[in-house]
């Protein structure tokens, strides 16, 4: 099991990871700015979300925005990090996989919502193409989101494989 002061620096270090790559972006490229990095694959840009994933919400103007982007997030936030501190016996499947994946969501949401509540919208930086398909761009925070909830589905499906 990973330690109750492990969990929240990993959490720690997604958020300084997002903080210094967002800032990076936003200091040395002009808005919309595009650095190629593998041609037709991976580019570097400069773009501003205001919504949620995928630019949900990205038209929603005044208190519902608000709401929705920065009052559901703060929610889901706080159980989050409630279960992290908890940890509660039978809740998770043993292990270090749901902590280190719990860790990693509660560091990307507050990478974002720090983004919310200062800026108004997001940086997103990382754009990749998947034959013609352009995946909306992402940040650091998207991806640690991400990669902790697949570990954490991951984690719930062998649990559940192995208990049938």
């Amino acid at each position: 099991m990973i330690s109750r002061p492990a969990r929240f620096a990993i959490a720690a270090l997604v958020i300084v990871l997002d903080r210094l790559t967002k800032y990076w972006i936003e200091t040395g490229l002009g808005a919309f700015d595009t650095i190629t990095v593998i041609p037709g694959v991976f580019n570097i840009i400069h773009a501003q979300n205001r919504g949620a994933a995928f630019g949900i919400f990205n038209q929603t103007e005044g208190a519902l925005r608000l709401l929705l982007l920065v009052g559901v997030s703060g929610v889901v936030m706080l159980y989050v990090a409630y279960q992290l501190w908890q940890m509660p016996k039978g809740a998770w499947p043993s292990g270090p996989i749901p902590p280190l994946a719990l860790s990693l969501v509660l560091g990307g949401a507050l990478g974002n919502l720090y983004d919310r509540v200062v800026r108004g919208s997001v940086t997103d930086f990382l754009q990749v193409f998947i034959g013609s398909y352009e995946w909306p761009a992402f940040n650091v925070a998207d991806s640690a989101i991400s990669v902790g909830a697949v570990l954490l589905l991951l984690r719930l499906w062998q649990t559940r494989e192995k208990a049938a």
